[in-house]
């Protein structure tokens, strides 16, 4: 059974992109804390706007934990497509958020390299991910 590039590409891209997410969970769930995560980039920089401070709060202390999950899950090429929605959303969040602040913002550092790697695995047919749990999981049952 050949491996073709494809499944390369998508296995380098899911790990990076896992690698990016869990590691950034891990600082701030057992480093930082969710909730000082919170206080710190959701309630202080946000409290004078429209959204409601319990947003903010909720928002901010399960966006690490997201993050962490996610970027586990997606390592182990385990549930990744809902690890990758999950992790869109955050995204799309954390857009918002940026804009909300200063809507001249550069997202381009941040945000626009892990869309795209994001979209390219999500994108990609599911067969093609061949070193996934996800994958290896369906060989055994089919």
């Amino acid at each position: 059974m050949k491996i073709d590039d494809r499944a390369w590409a998508v296995l380098i891209a899911r790990w990076i992109l896992g690698l990016i997410f869990f590691m950034a969970g891990v600082f701030k769930v057992f480093t930082l804390g969710p909730t000082q995560h919170a206080r710190q980039f959701f309630v202080e920089p946000y409290v004078e706007t429209f959204l409601p401070v319990w947003s903010l709060w909720a928002t901010g202390t399960v966006v690490p934990i997201i993050e962490l999950a996610a970027g586990a899950l997606l390592l182990i090429g385990w549930w990744i497509r809902p690890s990758l929605l999950a992790l869109g959303g955050v995204l799309v969040l954390v857009t918002f958020g940026h804009l909300l602040a200063e809507p001249l913002f550069q997202f381009h550092t941040h945000v626009i390299p892990r869309t795209a790697l994001l979209l390219f695995v999500l994108v990609m047919p599911s067969a093609t991910d061949r070193f996934s749990l996800d994958a290896w999981l369906a060989r055994r049952t089919s």
